[in-house]
């Protein structure tokens, strides 16, 4: 490696410390993602096995969590597991619906960032690029914490939706499943939503990052974090009716979490409609079928 590719100047303080320590802003990037997915699903995960021991019996995989040991955790997880097990009234505010926020957040990091891995790649191999014929760069981070504040923001809309469709559906528990219409018009709309020309947009726009990024280059941290914004609209316009199943099988249900994250990563991954029009289909038939029981 070169002076030149060891000058991390280009970078902030918080940056070049962790730069002189990796040796790789990339390297960096990695393992704070990692880091990033692996706490979410571990936070999901323990707040899953509280939430399988008050739940009645029905809900997918949480006879399996039942017999998974609870984790000791600080009180400030316990108190928020708390806010978000229990019911809240729709006009709900402070505390409450911001560990709720957090709880759709936390889903975010945990399905989606593993999705956006290519494009944050791709980055990455565009900034090295620079970095070596010595031009400035700012660092991959920045393009993350962008890309994450659409979901940040998405969040919070899907926190207020969860409020709504508590007050509509009764349930007993926040973040038990709806069942009847409710359940059938989400997943209607999640299934409707596959065929749709604008998701076929968004989805062309995140399996193709290089164009994007390379058209919008900042050597400016606002520019790519703006930049990072923009990814997260695509991604989000991508993938948003697909968080609406949740509502149909449980907020807290880490199995579909982990079958909703695998699905669009495999579907990024892939060309062509055939993964996105299967699931559509899928999620029609069984809204139909909701339908039907519930008339």
């Amino acid at each position: 490696m070169t002076g030149q590719q060891d000058d991390f100047s280009h970078l902030d303080r918080a940056g070049r410390a962790t730069a002189s320590l990796a040796r790789s802003p990339r390297l960096t990037v990695n393992i704070a993602i990692a880091g990033g997915i692996l706490l979410a699903w571990f936070i999901l995960g323990a707040m899953a096995i509280r939430g399988a021991e008050a739940r009645l019996p029905g809900v997918p995989g949480d006879v399996v969590l039942r017999y998974l040991p609870q984790l000791p955790l600080p009180d400030v997880l316990d108190r928020f597991f708390g806010m978000c097990l229990t019911p809240a009234p729709l006009d709900a505010g402070g505390a409450p619906v911001l560990a709720l926020i957090v709880m759709w957040f936390l889903m975010a990091v945990a399905t989606m960032l593993p999705s956006a891995a290519p494009m944050i790649r791709t980055y990455c191999e565009i900034a090295d690029t620079a970095r070596i014929k010595g031009e400035p760069v700012a660092h991959p981070l920045v393009l993350v914490a962008g890309y994450l504040s659409t979901w940040l923001v998405a969040s919070i809309g899907f926190a207020v939706l969860t409020l709504l469709v508590h007050a509509f559906a009764s349930s007993a528990r926040l973040l038990d499943p709806v069942s009847g219409l409710a359940a059938a018009a989400a997943l209607l709309v999640a299934g409707l939503y596959q065929f749709s020309s604008l998701k076929q947009a968004c989805l062309t726009k995140c399996r193709n990052p290089f164009s994007t990024l390379f058209s919008n280059w900042s050597a400016e941290p606002g520019g790519i974090f703006r930049l990072g914004l923009k990814q997260g609209l695509w991604c989000l316009g991508c993938c948003w009716a697909l968080m609406l199943v949740m509502f149909a099988v449980g907020a807290m249900n880490v199995f579909w979490m982990a079958l909703i994250g695998l699905f669009t990563l495999i579907e990024k991954q892939t060309t062509g409609s055939l993964p996105t029009r299967v699931a559509g289909a899928i999620l029609l038939v069984w809204a139909i079928a909701l339908l039907v029981v519930s008339a």
